[in-house]
């Protein structure tokens, strides 16, 4: 599983310079002026994970292969854009493709770069996309319904499907996002899924601030009272520092540099845990001497369905998992250590998978 997350905002906001951090590449054209990117550019990263060095370093693996994030940079949105307006359309179809939407928002003041709106407003700039995307669903849903209803009149099952567009058009039609629609059955909730709806994605509110002001200001103080009134996340980053540190080269650079500037963690590494959170999803590990490997699934899998993600053989043939708490696996140094002193286990196809699970998959083929 590989989470692809876009990255949206208003041109001028940071975000192609964000991206072109996040990726270390300078695929993205950051420039100071609106639509200049016009296809999104991709970029596929490793998940920053210090267990898997540790891991590695005890089993003695010859290669670490952590789990991936990819990041879309979706062009600057602006007004009108369910309507065209921009370059509309073509790219709220790329955020229908991902899955989870992180907003960049502009919190910093600088009169070299300018700002589409006129000035420095986060509300303003964040309630403009968020209409735009929900007329775009709205739109979407509208161009539906006739079709599907014509089918109805043949079909009594597209009626539940009818149903819910219904409810659906009646929240967006109140300028309010897709997932505040309630949904009272699992079909309900599978068929709410099936449309695919981008204000029905997670989002995470990025606030880009400058580099004297990285640990907030007045604007970032408005985007996190928002975000906690309507139930969003929020983080603060500085674009132009996560630029600086991606040129670094050394992982001792990139640290010293952090050091200096009083950061803990990049900003890469904060919106992946941010990321992981919106979408319920955990880490397993693969131990060996040929590779300490890192795999992405959902908070809730059984041991089957983490096999599963490896390969669909080892879940059709699932006997069991030979499994290792991370923790365990570190105080007794390995799966010789924690198996004499009984932290390993055998689960079977109802173990529900823990972050930082050790497995060895047992499987017929």
């Amino acid at each position: 599983m590989t989470l692809k997350c876009g990255i949206v905002g208003l041109p001028n906001v940071g975000k192609s310079t964000l991206f072109n951090a996040l990726t270390q590449t300078a695929a993205a054209e950051a420039q100071n002026f609106p639509f200049c990117t016009i296809e999104p550019n991709i970029g596929l990263v490793n998940v920053p994970d210090e267990r898997l060095n540790k891991l590695a370093k005890i089993a003695g693996s010859a290669e670490i292969i952590p789990t991936k994030i990819e990041f879309v940079d979706i062009a600057g949105l602006v007004k009108g854009a369910s309507k065209g307006e921009g370059l509309g359309n073509k790219f709220l179809s790329h955020i229908r493709e991902v899955d989870a939407i992180i907003n960049v928002v502009r919190c910093f003041e600088d009169t070299n770069i300018t700002h589409v709106e006129g000035g420095i407003d986060p509300i303003r700039d964040i309630e403009l996309i968020q209409l735009e995307l929900i007329l775009a669903d709205l739109e979407s849903l509208e161009k539906r319904l006739p079709n599907i209803e014509k089918k109805a009149k043949n079909d009594k099952d597209l009626q539940s499907q009818i149903a819910i567009i219904k409810k659906v058009l009646a929240v967006l039609e109140q300028e309010r996002p897709a997932r505040l629609v309630e949904l009272n059955s699992d079909e309900e909730i599978k068929l709410f899924k099936n449309l695919q709806l981008i204000t029905a994605k997670p989002q995470l509110f990025v606030c880009n601030l400058s580099e004297n002001e990285i640990e907030g200001n007045k604007f970032s103080q408005i985007v996190d009272q928002y975000c906690q009134g309507n139930n969003y996340q929020s983080l603060k980053v500085c674009a132009q520092i996560e630029a600086e540190i991606a040129s670094l080269e050394s992982e001792a650079e990139k640290k010293e540099f952090l050091e200096s500037v009083g950061l803990k963690e990049t900003g890469l590494a904060k919106i992946i845990k941010n990321s992981y959170n919106l979408l319920n999803l955990i880490t397993f590990f693969t131990v060996g001497p040929k590779e300490c490997h890192a795999w992405t699934i959902k908070k809730g899998s059984t041991a089957p369905q983490a096999a599963g993600e490896i390969h669909t053989d080892f879940e059709k043939g699932f006997i069991r998992a030979e499994t290792i708490a991370y923790d365990h696996y570190l105080e007794y140094n390995g799966e010789e250590g924690a198996k004499n002193v009984g932290k390993l286990r055998l689960e079977g196809k109802d173990y529900i998978a823990n972050d930082g699970d050790v497995f060895h998959f047992r499987f017929n083929v």
